[in-house]
């Protein structure tokens, strides 16, 4: 088939990362790598060398070695040693140059002094950036600034209205706030004024206000919900201060089923270990897309099972690519990397075993890489 073989044709082809953070661009001491290595773990880890023994670790070591000038496998101590002796913003831009990354939805809920911005990423990785604002975040800067919560409802439409303005989606992380087992129908206004004052009188609710409301949280959802942008709800894996049992996405299956809902892409993010669960909503519902980020770098060689089982049941149309890197660069590198191992031996294995012709298995791997995505978000 003309354009070369199958495992050539995923390693060129362009991806899209549809939900990202910005990568470090200041140095830093290896602890605070090391840390970068846990997802799970908030605090700081009592033996961070201990991350190095790990299939993320050793993914790291195997496939981002090379990229920094050394020997596949190179010893932690030679890979912090030639790492220490770039800069971390060229770390940075080797990592994402190397990703294959065209364009990189960023999610600016995260976005710290440690970080780079829209701007800092497009620069030293080449690619365009887009912006993806969170829901909670807008509402805990509001709550700090409006005198009077009478005012809520109609302020924090006019803000996520302003803030979408150059946007391409929104975000949820009502997984961490108060998980899944909760009433997310529209809240009636005056119940949404009710609490917005009852957060806004408590002595918490200072510069550090954080939304764990579920009333204040299904308004900014159902919201965001009327702009129709796609809307995207962190599921599953994460750090342990979500109840990972209360991140399945069948919880959500009440919210789904609104009449009101189904004309706005809701986009399950990482879904671990809940991917079967994930992919039977995309099966079940026009609106739903899923992906598998975040767990694949973290599950290093077991990623190709992973990426294996994401693509059982939900159509190849509602799938996509994502890495939800976050600090270092190697994050940014590795998701591409390991999902194109994975492409290549799942996919080309349908090859292989004669379930799927090469131009239909070519066409999947641009359904997923890019086009989805394009689409989804309405990308140039």
């Amino acid at each position: 088939m003309a354009g070369g073989s199958f495992p050539d044709f995923v390693e060129q082809v362009s991806l899209i990362d549809h939900h990202v953070h910005g990568a470090f661009h200041a140095d830093g001491d290896e602890a605070r790598f090391q840390n970068s290595l846990n997802e799970g773990n908030t605090e700081p880890l009592a033996k961070p060398e201990d991350t190095y023994n790990t299939q993320i670790g050793l993914a790291i070591r195997r496939w981002c070695s090379g990229i920094l000038d050394l020997p596949r496998h190179a010893s932690p101590a030679d890979y912090w040693s030639r790492r220490s002796e770039l800069s971390e913003l060229e770390v940075c831009r080797r990592m994402t140059r190397a990703a294959g990354v065209s364009d990189w939805l960023i999610d600016t809920g995260l976005d710290a002094a440690d970080y780079l911005g829209k701007a800092g990423m497009a620069g030293v990785s080449g690619g365009r950036t887009h912006e993806i604002v969170r829901l909670e975040l807008v509402a805990e800067s509001l709550i700090q600034e409006i005198a009077n919560p009478a005012d809520y409802v109609d302020e924090f439409g006019q803000r996520l209205h302003e803030l979408t303005r150059s946007a391409v989606g929104v975000k949820t992380v009502l997984a961490y706030r108060a998980g899944f087992d909760q009433d997310l129908s529209r809240p009636a206004p005056a119940a949404v004024v009710e609490a917005a004052r009852r957060w806004q009188e408590n002595p918490g609710a200072g510069t550090n206000a954080k939304l764990t409301d579920v009333t204040l949280i299904a308004h900014g959802i159902h919201t965001a919900v009327s702009m129709k942008l796609p809307l995207q709800f962190h599921v599953g894996f994460g750090d342990r201060d979500l109840d990972l049992h209360k991140t399945n996405p069948l919880y959500l299956l009440d919210f789904l089923r609104s009449p009101k809902v189904r004309d706005t892409p809701i986009m399950l993010l990482h879904c671990y270990p809940f991917e079967r669960e994930a992919g039977y909503l995309a099966h079940a519902f026009e609106n739903v897309y899923i992906d598998v980020g975040l767990a694949v770098n973290f599950t290093g060689s077991r990623s190709r099972d992973l990426v294996a089982r994401s693509f059982e049941l939900a159509p190849f149309t509602k799938i996509l690519y994502s890495s939800d890197a976050l600090g270092p660069a190697e994050l940014h590198y590795l998701g591409a990397r390991l999902w194109r191992n994975a492409i290549t031996k799942v996919v080309g294995g349908w090859i292989d075993d004669d379930d799927c012709s090469e131009a239909d298995a070519r066409k999947i791997v641009q359904l997923v890489a890019h086009d989805n995505a394009r689409r989804v978000y309405a990308l140039p």
